[in-house]
C-alpha cells in the first residue's frame, strides 16, 4: 500500500496526523489551517487515503475501516514516528477512533471531527444531504467543481464565510489528482457501512480526547459528536455554533485552540 502524503513544521517537533474523510483528499486540509498548527510547535502530516488521491486505488476489493487504521499505523512506521496526535474528520473521525482502539500506543492524542461512534442512529445525514450523493459521477473538471459548489451550498457552515473560490481550487486540483474518484468513494463507503458500533470499544481509551462538531452539521448530526464525547473517558466536547460539515476559515482559530490543547495533555507542545 503506497500512501502519498506532505508535511508542515520542524521535523523535531511532535507529530499530527490529519486523517481525511469520505472520498476526500490530503488537499481537503486547507494548506493555511496545516501551517497554523504547526506554527503552534507541531509537525503536521496530512496523507491521503486508499482509494483516495494518490495513494493506492484498490478496484474490485473490500476492506474494513481497520483496514484504514492499520494504513495510518503504517504510514507513522514508514515515517519513523513512533506515536503522533492523531485528528481524523468524518470518515477520518471513524478511523482516527478506531486506531486509537486498535494501536493504543501509536496515538498520544485524540481529535474527532464531525464524526460519530457507529451506534445506530447517531450522527445521522440529513434528507436534505441524501439527494446530492445521487446523480452520474462528473465528466470533467468543471461538473466536479459545480457538483462541490451545490454540495457545499448544503452541508458547508451557515455560520460562516464561504470561500467559493477556495473550494473551487481546491476541487479543481482534487479532480486533476484523481478523476475517477467516485468509484474509490463507493469502496470507503462500503467500509463504513460494515464497521460495527464502537461504543464499547470507545470507553476502554486512555487517551486525551477532544470531540468537536459544528451544531449546524446536516451530513452527520451533533449527535455523533455527542455520542463520541459520551464514550470516550475524559473527552471534551466542543461545540461550534454554526459549524456545517467542513472547515470554514473563521472557526479556525477555536479548532486549532482545542486541538492543540488536547495535544498538550498529552504533552504535545
Amino acid at each position: 500500500m503506497d500512501l502519498c502524503h506532505d508535511a508542515f513544521g520542524e521535523p523535531d517537533h511532535p507529530p499530527v496526523l490529519l486523517v481525511m474523510g469520505l472520498g476526500f483528499q490530503l488537499v481537503h486540509w486547507p494548506e493555511d489551517f496545516c501551517r497554523r498548527l504547526a506554527a503552534e510547535g507541531l509537525r503536521v502530516v496530512r496523507f491521503d487515503n486508499r482509494d483516495a488521491g494518490r495513494s493506492t486505488h484498490l478496484p474490485g476489493q473490500r476492506y474494513t475501516l481497520e483496514d484504514m487504521a492499520d494504513d495510518a499505523a503504517g504510514l507513522l512506521d514508514a515515517l519513523g514516528m513512533p506515536a503522533a496526535h492523531v485528528v481524523g474528520a468524518s470518515l477520518g473521525g471513524m478511523i482516527a477512533q478506531t486506531m486509537a482502539i486498535r494501536h493504543p500506543d501509536r496515538v498520544r492524542s485524540l481529535a474527532s471531527l464531525m464524526s460519530t461512534t457507529g451506534r445506530r442512529g447517531k450522527g445521522r445525514t440529513s434528507v436534505r444531504v441524501l439527494r446530492h450523493a445521487l446523480g452520474r459521477p462528473p465528466r470533467t473538471e468543471e461538473e466536479a467543481i459545480d457538483r462541490r459548489v451545490r454540495v457545499f451550498s448544503v452541508i458547508g457552515s451557515p455560520g460562516f464565510d464561504q470561500d467559493v473560490d477556495e473550494l473551487r481550487r481546491t476541487t479543481a486540483l482534487a479532480f486533476r489528482r484523481d478523476p475517477d474518484a467516485r468509484e474509490g468513494r463507493r469502496r470507503q463507503h462500503r467500509a463504513v457501512r460494515a464497521a460495527a458500533d464502537r461504543t464499547e470499544a470507545l470507553r476502554r481509551l486512555t487517551v486525551p480526547t477532544v470531540v468537536i462538531h459544528g451544531t449546524a452539521d446536516l451530513m452527520c448530526h451533533p449527535s455523533g459528536g455527542r455520542a463520541t464525547a459520551e464514550a470516550v473517558p475524559g473527552a471534551h466536547l466542543v461545540l461550534v455554533p454554526g459549524m456545517g460539515h467542513d472547515l470554514p476559515r473563521g472557526a479556525w482559530p477555536r479548532l486549532v485552540r482545542a486541538i492543540v490543547d488536547n495535544a498538550g495533555r498529552a504533552g504535545g507542545r
